[in-house]
């Protein structure tokens, strides 16, 4: 699906395999593809649309911003590599840990219970705590950060009840692949068991687990409620989606384009972690006003950021993190 932002005058391209697909200084025209996995009502989409109305705000220039949806050029690890390589696409939201094989560091993002609250993430991605991750990026990469969206909160989704250290005793539950994910939730007391993200559903129906973690719109959508319809919210996780422009476009462009985009790129997170973290409160709740869910708080939430903290150390010092990490806490 094509979906195009053309502003100020039209300009008419061919977009083949390259990236920053015209560039012409004559009539200081450019365009600049972008892609997205979803369509136009996720909050990507929405946040991208929104970084490209931006950009012509604060830039003079003639810019046309040709997005592709629902994953029209691939997933996210399609579009790291094209990132990388300066071909096919030149902007997107992606997930950190698309990223790991490029950047070490960057997973740290994606660790439960790095944030302590929804405020405390927002200090951090407001601030200059990241620019080590985004050097790193860049450096390693060539895919620069401009902004960060995110704010989906991730809780548990179990079809048992639980609500306190002694209920998630032993509790079975599907994590992401990544070893950090297990051994974190492993510390906490529950039995994390990493399987294919499409036989969740069917290995809680079967009790060969009893549960996940997810976002509010995950659990909508794909109704993990049917067969998991105990929420607890932990909240371990309030997700980090970068904003990401490829290294070798961005140098391309004039001083002036290259101020716009950063500009907008920041703007653009604002607005996205705001959109989604709202998203996410609205979905939880129409699935509780809809009896698809039970919403239950996790009693003594602030003694599991302290049972975590050696389990995050041991993986910051693994990845070269240590001071990064320190620095979020300080925050």
């Amino acid at each position: 699906m094509l979906f195009a932002q053309k502003v100020k005058k039209v300009v008419k391209t061919t977009v083949a395999c390259i990236t920053l697909a015209t560039l012409a200084t004559s009539v200081n025209a450019v365009t600049f593809r972008g892609a997205s996995m979803f369509d136009g009502e996720h909050a990507f989409t929405k946040t991208l649309v929104k970084f490209g109305e931006l950009v012509d705000q604060y830039y003079d220039g003639d810019v046309t911003f040709d997005l592709r949806l629902n994953g029209e050029l691939g997933v996210e690890k399609d579009y790291v590599t094209f990132l990388n390589q300066g071909i096919a696409i030149d902007y997107t939201i992606l997930a950190p840990s698309n990223m790991a094989r490029f950047a070490p560091s960057i997973p740290l993002m994606d660790m439960p219970f790095l944030f302590r609250d929804l405020d405390h993430w927002n200090k951090v991605l407001s601030s200059d705590t990241l620019v080590p991750l985004e050097k790193e990026l860049s450096d390693k990469a060539d895919i620069v950060i401009v902004g960060y969206s995110g704010g989906g909160t991730r809780n548990l989704v179990s079809s048992e009840h639980i609500a306190n250290s002694d209920e998630l005793a032993g509790h079975k539950m599907r994590v992401m692949g990544a070893p950090i994910q297990a051994q974190i939730f492993a510390a906490i007391g529950a039995a994390p068991s990493a399987i294919s993200y499409n036989e969740v559903y069917n290995a809680i129906q079967t009790g060969v687990v009893d549960g996940l973690e997810n976002e509010a719109a995950s659990i909508q959508n794909l109704k993990f409620y049917e067969v998991a319809p105990y929420v607890t919210l932990t909240k371990h996780t309030i997700t980090v989606r970068p904003i990401v422009f490829s290294g070798k476009s961005f140098r391309k462009l004039p001083a002036d384009l290259q101020a716009a985009i950063k500009k907008a790129g920041k703007e653009a997170g604002d607005f996205g972690r705001e959109l989604e973290s709202r998203e996410d409160n609205m979905k939880l709740k129409q699935m509780a006003d809809a009896k698809q869910i039970n919403l239950l708080e996790f009693a003594g939430r602030d003694k599991l950021l302290e049972i975590v903290k050696p389990v995050q150390d041991k993986f910051a010092a693994s990845i070269n993190a240590t001071e990064l990490l320190e620095a979020i806490r300080k925050q």
